[in-house]
């Protein structure tokens, strides 16, 4: 495999975070698949829809977790959309009340905003939930790619051994491991007929 490349630097990580917990480092851990992740994921939506009604316009399993057979880190990626998302007194302190934390910040992207829950911070499960504006491209490029990894299984064959062989890898930062993926995650895209960006799912 390539040497680690650092896309994402140690100073411009520590300046997404938000007041919740810093980045970590642990140990990657590719886990085969789980047939249980789909029901995680729709408990996590029944959730996030009662704390916000109306203002959650979109509910989405994305990230690997949402690709049946494929392996994936066991933490259920969430992709929402908010009417807008820069206008965080609409749906944060809901968000926060359901007991989510607000992790990471990225108004230059999109107004992204990530808020987790971590089995080691007293929670019931590991999730990500990445907020975009309603109408956001970077949503329905997540389920574009989602959608092609599920009916090719070439794809997601060379997708999951890639993902087990940087796992024997050690990280700084769970981001690092993610960057790591990006040439495999492009060349699919590619397949997959998805524009050339930037993905921080999967």
């Amino acid at each position: 495999m390539p040497e680690e490349r650092m896309s994402r630097d140690e100073e411009y990580l520590a300046a997404l975070v938000s007041d919740a917990p810093a980045p970590y480092s642990v140990k990657v851990v590719v886990a085969d698949y789980d047939p249980l992740w789909p029901s995680w994921f729709a408990e996590e939506a029944d959730k996030i829809r009662t704390a916000l009604g109306a203002v959650a316009v979109r509910v989405e399993h994305v990230g690997s977790t949402s690709v049946p057979g494929l392996a994936a880190k066991p933490i259920i990626d969430i992709a929402l959309e908010v009417p807008d998302s820069s206008q965080e007194d609409t749906y944060v302190p809901a968000l926060l009340a359901a007991g989510y934390d607000l992790e990471i910040r990225e108004p230059e992207d999109h107004q992204h905003r990530c808020f987790t829950t971590r089995v080691e911070r007293g929670h019931k499960r590991d999730v990500n939930l990445h907020t975009y504006t309603a109408g956001c491209v970077e949503f329905d490029l997540y389920a574009v790619f989602r959608d092609w990894l599920r009916t090719h299984d070439d794809g997601r064959l060379l997708y999951q051994t890639t993902k087990q062989e940087l796992a024997k890898r050690d990280w700084k930062y769970v981001q690092n491991y993610a960057d790591s993926k990006s040439d495999v995650i492009q060349a699919i895209r590619a397949r997959a007929g998805v524009p050339d960006r930037s993905c921080r799912l999967y």
